[in-house]
């Protein structure tokens, strides 16, 4: 093949939505290129050993920020054994703030931008003449019509084991600072007929997990209902065949239809990722987020009271003008809500995003090396930053996990923040350590805490075992150890 399209996922379940869309707009060139994917962790050596196998002449990157330190490594290296190859980079992370990027500096071509046209036409210099004369080519935005749609390019192993990205929609009309998308206009929709018709065929061929991940999805309410109703007449033909659909949806837009759509779905089969980011107004005016914070939590009441949907929810610690207690007051507004997980997230200064105008007015310090997390504010220090990112870690263990679903609740108590706070405190200092806690020994440290905190030891054991017998596999079904064996590791 002359032509490698390649990327390094943050897992193998992930398969590149980028990279199939340039392949299915290679037009007369298709032929001659091919994706090759790899997983964030592995061996450079390896990879590049396994790039250069097909002899390719150009070999394009899709770089981002969870990606671009090790795919630094694989370009550095490729240069050096095979100097021949051109290298042409692409995708979000190089596409802003280019000066003073390492990759950049040793890449021979650089997309930034919408990548479909532009990256074909470089292959096209590259290969017939005459050669691009700059390194930076500023990606040409098509009208959406004019692209060919990727989907038919998920192989049928994609579909069987990895995660479908798909798009109804590109852009955002929103300005959310800490967000590539409020560099964006507006919101582009696909053609809706065609972009079912593609999803028609996923089904037809076994696909039943589709991730949107348009911004937006519910910034159009017909459309929203349409797509809906694709999964929903998929449901009532197959019930034993189960579909599950993710989307992102704006949290204080929510109108009738759109409930009555919504309360269709059966348990397990839709999901919605929503942003609350904070409830502070006047942290939402400095970023500039729109969001009506009373419609939000109300349509998030709704949601779980009148529907089956998994909710996810997120939050950001970090943000410019917002303390601690005003971000322990957001969550746990956002806690009495109930959601089924709430995603704590500390900032991340995403290149080319705005919220570098607030760097000197709110003292904000950033790491310089991916993924650029806050560090320190003038409102939260360094040390109180670390905190709050153990809290997230903890969080993800114990509240978002699903298994201490009884548990959680005698946690929280009436102070669901402080509480959770002091606990992530507690641990941290038995453990020194917020990665590798087996299960076991996570249960084992909250019953400990739990008679820390006043709890009788038997029903500590009590508590916890109700979430521990069966899960230490993360599902629910027959316990795993005998009964009385785990009620004694509990108490130990």
């Amino acid at each position: 093949m002359t032509i490698t399209l390649s990327t390094l996922n943050a897992r193998y379940t992930h398969a590149s939505l980028g990279l199939r869309y340039l392949l299915a707009n290679m037009a007369e060139l298709s032929d001659q290129t091919r994706i090759q994917e790899f997983v964030i962790g592995a061996k450079t050596t390896e990879i590049v050993e396994r790039l250069l196998i097909n002899h390719p002449r150009i070999i394009g990157f899709g770089v981002y920020i969870w990606n671009v330190e090790e795919t630094t490594r694989v370009v550095a290296m490729l240069k050096r054994v095979a100097p021949q190859v051109t290298v042409v980079l692409g995708g979000p992370e190089v596409s802003h703030e280019t000066a003073d990027q390492e990759i950049i500096k040793l890449a021979d071509y650089v997309v930034t931008g919408w990548g479909e046209v532009t990256f074909t036409a470089i292959c096209r210099q590259i290969l017939n003449g005459p050669q691009p004369l700059m390194k930076l080519h500023a990606g040409v935005q098509p009208p959406l019509a004019e692209l060919k749609l990727p989907y038919s390019l998920y192989s049928d192993h994609d579909i069987a084991h990895r995660t479908l990205y798909v798009e109804a929609s590109r852009g955002c009309p929103f300005k959310c600072e800490f967000c590539l998308s409020a560099l964006d206009k507006t919101a582009w929709p696909f053609a809706l007929d065609a972009f079912i018709g593609e999803m028609e065929a996923l089904y037809a061929r076994g696909a039943r997990l589709f991730k949107f991940v348009d911004r937006t999805f519910n910034l159009n309410i017909k459309t929203s209902l349409k797509i809906m109703q694709f999964f929903l007449d998929k449901i009532a033909a197959n019930p034993h065949d189960p579909v599950y659909a993710h989307f992102e949806l704006v949290p204080d837009h929510l109108p009738d239809a759109l409930k009555e759509g919504i309360s269709k779905f059966p348990p397990g089969a839709l999901q919605f990722e929503i942003g609350i980011q904070s409830f502070n107004p006047e942290v939402q005016a400095l970023v500039s987020r729109r969001q009506d914070n009373a419609k939000a939590a109300e349509n998030i009441r709704w949601l779980m009271e009148h529907s089956h949907a998994h909710l996810h929810v997120d939050l950001i610690a970090g943000l410019p003008g917002e303390d601690v207690a005003s971000f322990a007051r957001g969550f746990d507004q956002l806690v009495a809500l109930g959601p089924h997980e709430i995603q704590f997230g500390i900032l991340k200064r995403l290149r080319g995003t705005p919220i570098i105008r607030h760097t000197d007015n709110f003292g904000m310090v950033f790491d310089p090396y991916p993924p650029y997390t806050i560090l320190a504010t003038n409102l939260i220090d360094f040390g109180t930053m670390l905190r709050l990112v153990r809290f997230a870690r903890y969080w993800d263990l114990v509240a978002n996990s699903g298994r201490f679903t009884h548990t959680i609740g005698a946690m929280l108590g009436a102070s669901p923040f402080e509480n959770f706070m002091a606990f992530s405190d507690w641990m941290y200092g038995q453990t020194d350590a917020t990665h590798r806690i087996a299960l076991d020994r996570l249960a084992a440290l909250v019953t400990r805490w739990l008679q820390v905190q006043g709890m009788a030891r038997e029903d500590a054991v009590a508590l916890v075992g109700r979430d521990y017998a069966g899960k230490l596999d993360g599902k629910a079904g027959p316990a795993i150890a005998a009964p009385q064996r785990q009620a004694r590791h509990l108490a130990a």
